[in-house]
């Protein structure tokens, strides 16, 4: 279990993270959603143990700054941002694999997935590699790691089409696992992912808990309130049949299954989204032989 308990991380008077609490349970495959700026990178990197902060973070009750060594041992991470490593690749797998614990052959075989031979590329430098390569082997390392913790900070990012796929295949492998994926494509990760936390100047604004199995006759109640009228969103949410009478409070409906695919447009939109409410509507009651009462 992940608990962060009213977490405050401030870089040079600006406030990045407010205050923020969220428990994620064993078993959570979260979607982390929100406008650059958001928090989303700052919160991981506090999971990770990797920045002094206020308030407090525990993984399965220990702290990751005072127990770093056991903590990281149960999380594999893959960053946004590639560290400018100088090691050749052969000596960062090998490093890697004794840190974790992990099989260098199974690293070799999830590189050789995604299209990457670390063989023809262990002699040189991390640093020198593409922006693709770079990706791909962090993610091999990752998930050549038995972890029970997945965090995937915009694991996509620089990847082909192809491997892109390929990525969500791994994990759809461990779907009993814990997962954190920062990604601002919700549609592609809607598959792996039963909860959705979108945040907003480092809180959390929005968390919604995706069912398994989604009753089709499912009906959610949604209003949609923007900081300023934008004719780009007014354009999409018009296709779910959303109507405004001032361009900034949309109100409609969604249907239950097809609530990750409306998260996923507003994910584009979230810089400009000041609210969100998802309802669902209450079942009407059942008629003698099993029909809905027309008019409950």
């Amino acid at each position: 279990m992940i608990e962060l308990k009213n977490l405050v991380k401030t870089f040079r008077r600006t406030r990045v993270l407010d205050g923020l609490s969220l428990t994620i349970a064993d078993g959570d495959r979260i979607a982390l959603i929100g406008s650059n700026g958001a928090g989303k990178t700052t919160m991981i990197r506090c999971i990770l143990g990797e920045y002094v902060h206020q308030g407090e973070v525990l993984i399965d009750g220990l702290s990751p700054r005072a127990h770093r060594t056991e903590v990281l041992k149960k999380i594999a991470f893959v960053p946004q941002m590639p560290p400018p490593l100088r090691m050749p690749v052969g000596e960062l797998v090998d490093f890697a694999a004794r840190v974790h614990g992990s099989d260098v052959a199974r690293i070799h075989t999830v590189a050789e997935r995604m299209g990457l031979d670390i063989s023809e590329v262990r002699r040189r430098p991390f640093l020198k590699l593409s922006g693709g390569q770079k990706q791909k082997l962090l993610i091999a390392i990752a998930m050549g790691h038995d972890a029970s913790i997945y965090i995937f900070d915009e694991p996509t990012a620089n990847l082909d089409p192809a491997a892109r796929q390929i990525v969500f295949d791994l994990l759809a492998e461990r779907l009993d696992k814990t997962m954190i994926i920062s990604s601002h494509r919700l549609e592609e990760v809607a598959m792996l992912v039963n909860r959705v936390i979108e945040m907003d100047r480092g809180r959390v604004v929005l968390d919604d808990r995706v069912e398994e199995s989604v009753d089709p006759s499912l009906r959610l109640d949604a209003l949609v309130i923007l900081r300023r009228p934008d004719e780009a969103f007014a354009r999409a949410i018009s296709e779910w049949d959303f109507t405004s009478d001032d361009g900034l409070a949309w109100r409609g409906e969604v249907a239950g299954p097809d609530r990750l695919r409306f998260l996923g447009m507003l994910a584009r939109y979230s810089g400009i989204i000041r609210d969100l409410e998802l309802k669902e509507r209450p079942a009407a009651p059942a008629t003698a032989n099993g029909e809905a009462l027309a008019n409950a």
